[in-house]
């Protein structure tokens, strides 16, 4: 049998990643992998998370399963953080997930249980998983127009277009921050027409929230998912807690499914662990029972809020520092969006070739469609990457 399977597609940052791991130059600079670094280079363990660690060795008894949804408190706990009380808590259905892609799969296999011939509305562009894990589900995809070359920002007009031709029992997938792989995020005012023009349409909204506290906030990033909780009938929510608390290989994410009424909730979440259990039956709980300790416990809490805010300046600060070094070397505002997109990405508007130049000449790695991670910078290689820009005429 195994031999008549067939070769995959290479994944492309992945491949980046080998590319770069093989390059022998010193001062090689990765900008390709989507993991947030310090200005060491290095993913650190927040204190929050190792202090949470410690209790937490200090005292577990055992380390049989939880829940087929998760650990009750769990659930709780990341609900009120993304959520906040914007729906009544009896319209909600929730289980812990591996990590927030373990939250999309789910999502996308809810909607082929409920909805089989449904079409998956995609921002043009979105992660490259998103239409793969569709893709392989045998979920029919459409694109919304998103980011617009031109400006760099959010073609809010082409956006709403397109989603106004969505249909009942379709599903149209959101970023609710930082949007990967542009950083371009439509503005309140542009959120309260795209939740319009959604509703108008009977659509199902999925959100997915992967970096909620990198962009203006933990509250102001999780603006969107919020007014749209509370403004549709139906909602989910993909959320991952690998950039927010750092725990990228605990797996931690959450699916939260919002039913139009409170009489469909028990359905939603005996559907949901039935997934949970077909899949992977329960779900990992170290990184979840950490994030819960430090939700639930001020002074973690406080510690890992402070952490999260000064990661979150520090990429602003990169931002600001290679926009003005761009305007310095080109005497041009053109670059100053960089300054404007929040999260860990940008895209830059170079093409493949110039991207490829600028890794063969400065050993600096960048994907393929000139997205960057932000977060890869330090306040010394920034003029590095802008030197390079100018050099091949980006």
């Amino acid at each position: 049998m195994l031999d008549r399977l067939k070769p995959q597609p290479a994944d492309k940052i992945l491949a980046l990643m080998q590319q770069f791991r093989e390059d022998p130059r010193e001062g090689k600079i990765d900008l390709g992998v989507g993991v947030y670094k310090d200005a060491s280079g290095v993913t650190p363990v927040m204190r929050a998370v190792k202090s949470a660690e410690q209790k937490l060795w200090q005292s577990e008894t055992t380390k049989t399963y939880t829940g087929i949804a998760g650990d009750p408190a769990y659930n709780q706990a990341m609900r009120k953080l993304i959520l906040a009380g914007s729906v009544a808590d009896d319209r909600i259905a929730s289980v812990a997930t591996p990590g927030g892609t373990g939250a999309i799969r789910q999502a996308l296999e809810l909607v082929k249980r409920a909805s089989p011939e449904a079409t998956i509305w995609l921002s043009a562009p979105t992660w490259p998983n998103h239409p793969a894990i569709a893709g392989f589900l045998g979920l029919a995809t459409a694109e919304y127009r998103y980011f617009d070359p031109a400006t760099c920002g959010v073609d809010i007009e082409g956006m709403l277009e397109d989603l106004a031709r969505a249909k009942p029992g379709d599903l149209v997938l959101l970023h609710g921050c930082c949007h990967n792989p542009t950083g371009a995020n439509p503005t309140q005012t542009e959120w309260q027409r795209i939740v319009e023009t959604v509703g108008a349409s009977g659509a199902t909204v999925l959100v997915d929230l992967a970096y909620q506290g990198f962009g203006d906030g933990l509250d102001a990033d999780a603006y969107a998912t919020r007014l749209i909780a509370r403004s549709l009938p139906e909602v989910l929510i993909a959320a991952s807690c690998s950039k927010n608390f750092g725990i990228y290989r605990e797996r931690t994410g959450i699916l939260i499914a919002i039913s139009a009424e409170a009489g469909e909730t028990a359905v939603t979440q005996q559907n949901l662990a039935s997934l949970n259990r077909l899949n992977f039956s329960f779900p990992p709980d170290h990184g979840a029972r950490l994030v819960t300790m430090i939700l639930e416990d001020e002074a973690l809490r406080d510690s890992w809020m402070e952490e999260l805010e000064a990661t979150r300046e520090g990429m602003l600060a990169l931002r600001t520092q290679l926009a003005d070094e761009l305007r310095r070397l080109t005497n041009s505002d053109r670059f100053d969006f960089i300054a404007r997109h929040r999260g860990m990405f940008s895209r830059l508007g170079a093409t493949p070739e110039q991207v490829a130049e600028i890794r063969e000449k400065f050993g600096i790695y960048i994907v393929g469609d000139s997205r960057i991670n932000i977060a890869g910078l330090n306040a010394q290689t920034v003029p590095l990457l802008a030197k390079a820009m100018v050099a091949v005429g980006v």
